[in-house]
């Protein structure tokens, strides 16, 4: 890092040290808004979100902001484009957050926020919305950068022009000469409201206004960092398939009394297909399954090897109790770069209430898959229906229902000089000079986004595992917000400088 790195990261981070107060009074202010996607009583909640979101990307500067109904919520869109000849970036991240378990709530109820040892408690305070003001509040430290340097400039030439007796062009006013600059690069948002139900919606946006949404890099921003004090650049985020199998033994509830010992007990089946999801080594079992995956990058896997790791790190940080999964695979490449199957919900006989002491007739469960790079989701389903066609036993029926409109694939980021412009940022963002690789455990549609908009697809947010996404005190640490809005400052600028540089050369980030 050059000493101008260096002066301009410090400039950036007492920046926004001194907007600390009111990056927290914003976050707070926007997690009170209950924006729960796939709960009727919030809908009005997810357009009051996106309302506040737009009102929030105006007061920043962008020119132009609009909100678009999508299925049941809506998505905000934000454009500043004002750097002729600099590389197009489409932000992409989301507003809607997942339902809630009051009850489980300890440190504070859902969307009455609060700030204790450093970490501001709230439904969708990481997922997502801190990720999103890291980038509004990022931009603000960016533009105040660029006015002073603006200001220095122009206070230059306007000394000079005096000292020479010559006056501005006939074009330029001296208000002009003083304007508050620009953004380095072009940039686009997509901040949509579905997200946490797969994204229905999104293909048809960006489909409906291919032309508006066109850009040279997709900057994805939902996505977790590896450690506060050890920021590692995300390269790739595993797809996603659910699924929901019911299973069908009599014809009814039956007290147990009655039929014990002869009636074909739907929750044992169940329970006994999922047993045989995966066999002695935790590979998944379905005959097949495995065929498409892509050997492991060794470069990546050694990346992930030179990550600062211990088991007890792990365990604590992601209170998952004890470690788990498929023989021959760390931790981490289990956790990025493998597929995985987990069962998120069982239900069968009275989960509530009082019990009947009945044999259930229907026991069901949620599959979520994890795809990687080589695998197909649409394959995968059939796969399954293949397996529990076979599998089931004769005294059962069943449904199962691969969900394909929500699924999304697995996305890996390609060579690109971007990539190393984020790296560059990020360790100046993060007070560290080297910068580790990493995947993204959860879906997400990056891979879409790379298709559609046939450009490279980056990965930068600022949550962590010990956030508590999607469960009871979900949190964000508010000093990772903030070396995440520096990231994102210094990022504009790196991308601007590496176009200047290459000048549409060899790896030229522009089309």
């Amino acid at each position: 890092m050059d000493r101008h790195e260096h002066d301009g990261g410090a400039r950036l981070h007492a920046y926004l040290r001194s907007h600390r107060g009111g990056i927290e009074k914003q976050l707070a202010e926007w997690v009170r808004v209950p924006g729960i996607l796939g709960v009727p009583e919030h809908q009005r909640d997810l357009l009051r979100s996106a309302n506040w979101l737009a009102a929030a990307f105006r007061e920043a500067g962008f020119p132009v902001v609009d909100v678009q109904p999508t299925g049941e919520s809506h998505a905000v869109c934000a454009e500043w484009c004002e750097a002729p000849g600099a590389p197009t970036v489409l932000v992409y991240s989301h507003h809607d957050v997942r339902a809630v378990k009051p009850d489980n709530w300890e440190q504070t109820s859902p969307f009455e926020p609060v700030v204790r040892d450093g970490r501001l408690y709230g439904r969708g305070s990481s997922d997502a919305k801190a990720q999103i003001l890291a980038h509004l509040w990022g931009i603000r430290a960016h533009l105040h950068q660029r006015s002073l340097t603006f200001d220095r400039h122009n206070q230059h030439a306007l000394s000079r022009l005096d000292a020479t007796n010559q006056t501005l062009p006939h074009s330029t006013s001296p208000a002009q000469a003083h304007a508050r600059p620009a953004p380095a690069v072009n940039l686009k948002f997509i901040v949509e409201g579905e997200e946490e139900g797969g994204s229905p919606h999104l293909a048809a946006l960006l489909e409906e206004q291919a032309e508006r949404f066109q850009a040279d890099v997709v900057l994805f921003s939902d996505t977790l960092l590896w450690h506060k004090d050890h920021p590692a650049l995300c390269v790739g985020l595993r797809g996603m398939l659910s699924a929901s199998l019911e299973v069908f033994g009599q014809e009814r509830d039956v007290h147990s009394g009655a039929v014990s010992g002869n009636a074909p007990n739907s929750a044992f089946e169940l329970a006994r297909l999922l047993a045989l999801l995966h066999d002695a080594d935790g590979r998944i079992a379905i005959p097949g399954f495995y065929d498409d995956v892509e050997p492991l990058p060794e470069d990546l896997r050694q990346a992930l090897a030179e990550l600062p790791y211990s088991d007890e790190d792990w365990l604590k940080r992601s209170e998952s109790g004890a470690i788990t999964g498929e023989k021959g695979y760390t931790v981490l490449e289990r956790l990025w770069l493998r597929p995985a199957v987990e069962v998120t919900s069982m239900i069968a006989g009275d989960p509530i209430g009082v019990s009947r002491a009945a044999v259930p007739a229907v026991a069901s469960a949620d599959l979520s898959f994890r795809t990687v790079p080589g695998q197909r989701v649409e394959k995968v389903a059939d796969q399954l229906r293949q397996w529990v066609e076979n599998t089931i036993g004769d005294a059962f029926r069943h449904t199962l229902t691969p969900d394909l409109e929500t699924a999304q694939e697995p996305y890996r980021t390609p060579d690109h000089p971007a990539v190393a412009a984020l790296e560059r940022a990020m360790a100046v963002g993060f007070h560290n000079g080297k910068v580790g690789r990493m995947g993204n455990a959860g879906g997400g549609p990056a891979e879409l986004l790379g298709r559609m908009l046939q450009a490279p697809v980056l990965f930068f947010g600022t949550g962590l595992v010990e956030d508590h996404w999607h469960d009871s005190d979900e949190s964000v640490s508010l000093e990772v917000l903030m070396n995440g809005a520096v990231t994102l400052a210094c990022f504009w600028d790196e991308l601007a400088r590496m176009q200047r540089a290459k000048d549409d050369g060899d790896g030229h980030l522009r089309r």
